[in-house]
């Protein structure tokens, strides 16, 4: 049973939401698609729901803090007990909602499938890039299909 602990907006859970998942390898081609991508997330205000775990997830929450939408971190961990300085501003606008789906320490590869097949759970929609056979989340692309929104290549 996950132990689920929010801190932030929980009124973010009722809006429509887009997860972000993203393989820890990626083609240099792909990366300039998914900029694009989040930088109109951002300029639309559509909520993004991701674990921001991956390098390019993170770099994808650069671009989404900067904007105004609604943000939701899942993190496959206990609760920061000190709160990232990057955090801060979107939490203190009401546009950010930390949820923590574990009570471990440190991130697994357990607890961090656990975190990704709850965003999926959660999701409206899921953008999934990288992700190949031997990907960790190629098991989840699968059986989420139904909710599976394709990158525009533009």
């Amino acid at each position: 049973m996950i132990m689920i602990e929010y801190l932030g907006n929980k009124e973010l859970l009722n809006v429509p939401k887009t997860a972000f998942l993203a393989s820890s390898t990626i083609l240099p081609e792909e990366v300039l698609n998914v900029y694009d991508w989040a930088i109109r997330m951002a300029k639309e205000g559509k909520c993004v729901i991701s674990g921001f775990s991956s390098h390019l997830e993170r770099e994808v929450f650069h671009f989404l803090a900067q904007g105004k939408q609604p943000i939701i971190l899942v993190i496959a961990r206990k609760m920061y007990k000190e709160l990232p300085e990057e955090l801060k501003e979107p939490l203190a606008q009401g546009r950010l909602l930390i949820i923590s789906t574990s009570s471990a320490v440190r991130q697994s590869k357990a607890t961090a499938h656990a975190r990704n097949k709850y965003i999926c759970e959660l999701a409206d929609q899921i953008l999934f890039v990288g992700v190949t056979e031997t990907s960790s989340l190629y098991e989840l692309q699968q059986q989420w299909s139904n909710k599976l929104k394709c990158l525009p290549l533009y």
